[in-house]
């Protein structure tokens, strides 16, 4: 038997024939924290002209990938070049679902009236994108409606097709379901007496149910999980899968992401609905972008911070320009969203699209009393991220360990250099007060398993600041 203090894992005590015998020991090679890079995964939907069968996870590298997988114009697509747009390194993961059997593609119209007397342009805008069309003196509403359709099928990065006829041009959204409802037109038009009128897109109905795809990614582990729809019946699966990889017996820590570009009040509703301390939303009014578009680009900024720390105060969501004035969050409005779970925006110099102070759509425990434990979502990023700390570091050191009256010691011993650790990168605070309640016991019932107790005071952001400032004459 080896001595007490040096166990050896291929060498046996019981060799007989002389010799110098080594073996190598990796288990007290990694002193230091693990990495914390930010697996992501956008779930959208396909066009059937994508090369990636539905419900089939793919590592997305650029915008000419997502168009190739998903098809040119689908959600999933726009979402990949949102995303990548706010965050260019980020590591892209996307799963997409077929449109569902029974939805409805939303439509909208743009008509022109009056013949043109003298020359100028036409300019659809469809969300952030522009469809400029040349219009001739002498040109008519049919030839300006079939020019429009036109140019629009020569911009497939579009959400949507177009046809016309007598100077109607009818707009179709790409993918069926509501999400087409959100996408943002409006038509001008600079030719002498044209007149131009556009109605919204409307009647986009039933929409896939994001149940499938996570289940396909359960044990995938990602971090961060955004989706395109932020109707109840799929956040609310997405709440639950985020319970049921996150929890204790998987310990796959992970955060759901979604968006709305509705009023304050939908999105206060919205999010008292989903209650979690997993799921953060966040609100641009009246955006150009459809909301799934929004949503990408918010966790794309979110996966770009791999200190779970440290807040996100404005950093800028680079892929969602800046609503009109009118529709802005006022401070007032910032304070009540903040209140009930919804991460809200502001206009920050240079017409960028800031986070104001990003938060979970957690606010009150399972009595129904008003909680702010997980108020932040740098809470349940930290929290996520001690774990993670500690079930390595135990994992290298003990691999096949026996359970002796020393061992309890030795656990605890690499748990407190981890919390110190943890502490020297502003992660944790306090450690040394703390420490003593750092308990690492053996279990009564179960003979062979340790129990640990591990006091985690998180270092918390700096978002308020007040000082007083004094006159004296």
């Amino acid at each position: 038997m080896a001595s007490a203090n040096v166990a050896f894992a291929s060498i046996p005590a019981s060799i007989r024939k002389p010799g110098k015998y080594f073996e190598f020991n990796t288990a007290l090679a990694v002193r230091t924290l693990p990495g914390n890079l930010q697996k992501t995964l956008i779930v959208g939907q396909r066009l059937i002209a994508g090369t990636v069968p539905a419900n089939t996870v793919v590592e997305v590298f650029s915008d000419v990938d997502a168009a190739s997988f998903f098809g040119r114009g689908s959600v999933a697509h726009l979402m990949a070049r949102s995303a990548l747009q706010a965050n260019n390194y980020m590591a892209l993961s996307m799963i997409a679902l077929d449109d569902a059997a029974a939805s409805v593609a939303a439509t909208a119209t743009v008509t022109f009236t009056g013949t043109a007397s003298s020359a100028g342009n036409a300019t659809l805008l469809v969300g952030d994108q522009s469809v400029v069309v040349a219009i001739a003196t002498g040109d008519t509403p049919s030839i300006i409606a079939a020019a429009l359709a036109a140019q629009i099928a020569k911009q497939p990065d579009l959400a949507i097709t177009a046809t016309a006829a007598l100077g109607v041009v009818t707009l179709t959204a790409k993918n069926k379901g509501t999400l087409g409802n959100f996408i943002k037109l409006s038509c001008i038009d600079t030719a002498g007496s044209v007149a131009v009128a556009s109605t919204a897109m409307a009647g986009g109905a039933t929409d896939p149910t994001i149940a499938t795809a996570l289940a396909t990614v359960f044990a995938a582990g990602h971090n961060i999980i955004i989706s395109a729809w932020n109707d109840v019946a799929n956040l609310t699966a997405l709440r639950t899968h985020l319970d049921n990889v996150s929890g204790a017996l998987e310990q796959r820590g992970a955060i759901g992401i979604y968006a709305h570009t509705g009023t304050l009040a939908q999105a206060t509703t919205l999010a008292a609905s989903i209650n979690s301390g997993r799921i953060s939303s966040i609100l641009v009014p009246n955006a150009f972008e459809e909301s799934c578009e929004v949503a990408a680009a918010y966790g794309a900024v979110v996966a770009s911070e791999e200190d779970p720390a440290r807040p996100l105060n404005t950093l800028p969501l680079t892929a969602v320009m800046a609503s009109p004035l009118a529709n802005r969050l006022g401070r007032s409005e910032q304070e009540n969203a903040l209140y009930n779970g919804v991460t809200p925006t502001e206009v920050g110099p240079g017409e960028k699209v800031q986070i104001v102070r990003a938060i979970t759509t957690y606010t009150l425990d399972p009595q129904g009393v008003p909680d702010t434990s997980l108020l932040d979502l740098t809470t349940i990023r930290t929290l996520d991220y001690v774990r993670k700390s500690c079930r390595e570091r135990i994992a290298l050191r003990f691999p096949r360990d026996k359970l002796s009256a020393r061992t309890a010691d030795k656990v605890r011993s690499e748990l407190l250099d981890v919390l110190f650790k943890l502490e020297e990168l502003e992660i944790v605070q306090n450690v040394e007060q703390w420490k003593s309640g750092l308990i690492v016991e053996r279990d009564l019932q179960d003979p062979n398993r340790l129990n640990a107790k591990i006091p985690t005071n998180v270092v918390n952001g700096l978002h308020v600041f007040a000082g007083r400032i004094d006159l004296y004459l």
